[in-house]
């Protein structure tokens, strides 16, 4: 997709071999391919490849009618090419072998020691290069008493904690709508990849990155981790309401539901006047925002009853001209259809000539770099279909490495 004469992506010259599938290590590698990296996905022909080919509906509609490209797979493997090899070959060992060697960095989800019957775990693979750049994805880590535990989104979701927050808070525990747990995981992948290799490049040593879901959603309780670690009391389901601050909430309105987000005490004062009624904002139990934490369930009360009859429209004006926090409560349509959406590139077009239609519609990288541009450097591919292109384009990266 990318144009010779286009700006190359900061990662341009990278090599990454990509032995992960589903999610977590897919979004890894489709954030370092958006920024140019050379990345190889190694694929199971005989298997179908990626898991997450077969999780349709829907699909894109292919010229051939083969379904191998659902809407979750593309989600996270575009600006990759795809390399079909069985590992449990002599002849796929060899493959990904001679691409793991001459690659800057490996990434794999298998589960702890998976690889090593293969040749292709990190003990093997770095001892035979120093340099190398070898991140481990699990659902616990590489060590510890549940290391031999398969890691999905959902089990990191329920053991990591964030389930026992989300939900109403008279209801059952909630997911996240998506696999929240494994997208951060991946970005934390990202992350510790290039942090690793900014040291390589500093002292020529590669290192082994060993990651788990279930570590990765610990860390990003963020707050509720912390007041729990603060104050002994395990935090509590409250819908949408926050922990920390009040009122900040989705309330119903006269036509529909909206999002109020008060952060401080000069917010509170003017959303107070802006909705007619000043008083509150002298009331002694709402003066500041741990008084109002305190009195949350007659200040909740208090702000329902004021928004209820009020419209939206009415609302955000009015909060908008004295710049206190509020908006609407979009779906996935009228977020990605919206007119920032379509200012910000939150939905690109990629080429497939094999798609009904000519390209398949994608969700965009957030990323804006003045200089680099972060892009989809190739469409979601189909298995195996750029195992001989991909050789090519490493060696001749190899080539350019070694007179450059």
């Amino acid at each position: 997709m990318t144009d010779a004469s286009e700006p190359k992506g900061p990662l341009d010259g990278l090599i990454v071999c990509d032995l992960s599938r589903i999610l977590a290590g897919p979004t890894a590698t489709q954030l370092l391919g958006d920024m140019g990296a050379l990345v190889l996905k190694i694929e199971n022909p005989k298997t179908g490849g990626d898991d997450t080919r077969a999780w349709g509906p829907p699909y894109a509609e292919t010229t051939d009618g083969v379904q191998d490209l659902s809407a979750y797979f593309m989600a996270a493997n575009r600006s990759k090419l795809s390399v079909a090899a069985d590992i449990a070959t002599p002849e796929g060992q060899a493959l990904v072998r001679e691409i793991a060697m001459s690659a800057d960095v490996v990434i794999e989800n298998f589960k702890p020691g998976g690889l090593e019957k293969y040749g292709l775990d990190h003990g093997t693979l770095c001892a035979a290069r120093p340099d190398l750049v070898y991140c481990s994805i699990s659902g616990f880590g590489q060590t510890g008493p549940n290391r031999h535990l398969a890691g999905y989104d959902l089990m990191a979701q329920g053991y990591g904690g964030i389930m026992s927050l989300t939900g109403p808070a008279d209801g059952a525990p909630h997911k996240v709508g998506v696999g929240i747990a494994d997208v951060m995981c991946g970005m934390y992948a990202c992350i510790g990849i290039l942090a690793a290799l900014r040291h390589r490049d500093a002292t020529g040593e590669g290192q082994h990155i060993d990651l788990s879901l279930v570590d990765s959603q610990m860390a990003w309780l963020i707050n509720e981790g912390t007041n729990y670690l603060s104050s002994g009391l395990p935090p509590a389901r409250r819908g949408n309401a926050h922990p920390n601050i009040c009122p900040y909430d989705v309330f119903p309105c006269a036509d529909g539901y909206i999002i109020l987000a008060v952060g401080n005490d000069g917010q509170f004062r003017r959303f107070a006047g802006a909705m007619g009624r000043p008083e509150l904002a002298d009331d002694p139990r709402f003066l500041t925002n741990p008084l109002r934490l305190e009195n949350r369930a007659p200040l909740t009360e208090i702000v329902t009853d004021m928004l209820a009859a009020e419209r939206q429209s009415s609302i955000l004006e009015r909060l908008g001209a004295v710049t206190v926090p509020a908006g609407p409560i979009h779906t996935v349509a009228q977020a990605l259809t919206s007119d920032q959406a379509r200012s910000r590139e939150a939905v690109i077009a990629a080429p497939r000539p094999d798609v009904v239609g000519g390209s398949v519609q994608l969700l965009g990288n957030p990323l804006k770099f003045s200089r680099t541009p972060a892009r989809a450097t190739a469409p979601p591919p189909r298995v195996g279909e750029h195992t001989d292109i991909a050789m090519e384009r490493l060696r001749a990266a190899l080539a350019r490495r070694k007179d450059g």
